[in-house]
């Protein structure tokens, strides 16, 4: 009958989204490309290769198509982007963006890979990001501590305010974890002479492992918590209340993933020594994150390299001379080193990582996974064979304070 044919279409966005519930799942494999994105486990459609449906047009596409009867003509001609996509989809969209976009400041850094928003009060800048993120590729936007209040987010204020607390300290030099008072995780934040001593005499290279996170963040932290939503970077995608955040208009019986916030708060790795330990290993998040740097502390002591020396380390890193532009900077000062890999080279990764465990003789259990496990930080030396070996290379971004770094789902990346 024409009502039940009605409802079979589906009359309105929900009811296209819930007509397929049973097809979709959340996540994504190759990068992500909207929040929280939904992909269909179904074979791929057209000449791409790609899987369908990887945004809403594809999806709302593909429900058009095999919903209409054969009979009837659809009234709605909806065009999926991924059929018409250009091959070299990358220099098409710069070419492009430089026409459309030139109002708005931005650059293309890591061999084009990443785009540099560089001013964070364009209000534009959002059509661009679109772009890009249709590509799933990160962005970068600077400047965004001058949103923020400042106070809040330095390392004395939140010991005062928080020490007494109890949370998850991870040494990231033997993997141990304790359950510690966070004060003592500040006080050898700028201190070295406080840090904690492991075994063998060293400094412990500490890191406060999510906390607090969520729900917890929130109730612990209301001034942060409103501080940092009113300076989110293009709040259209990444405010929960963002009229393009899809994760904030799915339908209720999806199962969403933790979205935060969470205080990730980590030392420098300031000894020489050290620069083969990463704070935060190789892994991949299952949806987009949004990452700021609100704070950088300048660490004091033995064994702490001066300002030239750390700016000697970064440079003596792969990076793109935008980078190395702004490291020469006096009004800039750095505090992260990333590196990120896109989705599709998950499998060479994984591949190489198993290989180099076995070359050092560890044992490879066949559940075991490098990246899922977040087992590995990618030395330099390793970066290299990546490469060389399997054609990889790595997208090397320096995080300055005030810079978000948005990655789409599916990206690895280690810190």
């Amino acid at each position: 009958s024409p009502a039940s044919q009605n409802n079979e279409q589906g009359s309105t966005l929900r009811d296209l989204l819930t007509t397929t519930a049973g097809k979709l799942r959340l996540g994504s494999t190759d990068a992500g490309i909207a929040f929280a994105p939904v992909y269909s486990t179904g074979t791929a459609s057209g000449k791409s290769g790609r899987t369908m449906p990887n945004i809403l047009d594809d999806i709302i596409a593909s429900v058009v198509e095999n919903k209409i009867p054969p009979n009837r003509a659809p009234k709605i001609n909806v065009k999926s982007e991924i059929k018409d996509e250009p091959k070299d989809d990358r220099k098409c969209i710069q070419d492009d963006c430089s026409k459309r976009y030139s109002d708005i400041q931005y650059s293309w850094i890591c061999d084009k890979h990443v785009l540099w928003l560089r001013d964070h009060k364009n209000n534009n800048n959002w059509k661009l990001f679109k772009e890009c993120w249709k590509q799933g590729r990160p962005v970068l936007v600077s400047g965004m501590h001058k949103k923020m209040n400042f106070s809040l987010w330095k390392a004395e204020s939140i010991s005062l305010d928080f020490g007494n607390q109890q949370a998850d300290i991870l040494n990231c030099k033997d993997s141990v974890i304790s359950n510690t008072n966070v004060k003592e995780f500040w006080d050898g934040f700028e201190d070295v002479s406080k840090r904690q001593k492991i075994k063998n005499g060293e400094t412990a290279l500490l890191k406060l492992k999510d906390w607090p996170s969520g729900e917890d963040f929130k109730a612990m932290m209301p001034a942060r918590y409103e501080d940092l939503l009113k300076s989110l970077p293009l709040p259209e995608y990444c405010s929960p209340e963002g009229k393009l955040n899809l994760a904030s208009h799915l339908p209720g019986f999806f199962v969403r993933p933790d979205l935060g916030p969470r205080l990730c708060s980590a030392y420098g790795v300031a000894a020489t020594k050290d620069h083969d330990i990463g704070t935060t290993n190789l892994h991949i998040e299952v949806s987009d994150v949004v990452n700021i740097l609100v704070y950088v502390g300048i660490a004091k002591g033995n064994g702490v390299l001066s300002k030239s020396g750390v700016l000697k380390k970064f440079e003596e890193e792969d990076l793109d001379d935008l980078l190395r532009k702004r490291l020469k900077d006096s009004s800039e000062l750095p505090g992260a080193l990333w590196h990120i890999y896109a989705g599709k080279d998950a499998d060479k990764i994984r591949e190489f990582l198993q290989k180099i465990a076995k070359e050092q003789g560890l044992e490879v259990l066949p559940e075991h996974d490098p990246i899922r496990d977040q087992s590995w930080y990618v030395n330099k030396k390793l970066r290299q064979r990546l490469l060389e070996e399997y054609g990889v290379k790595t997208c090397t971004v320096i995080q300055f304070l005030g810079d978000a770094i948005i990655l789409p789902a599916g990206a690895l990346h280690q810190v």
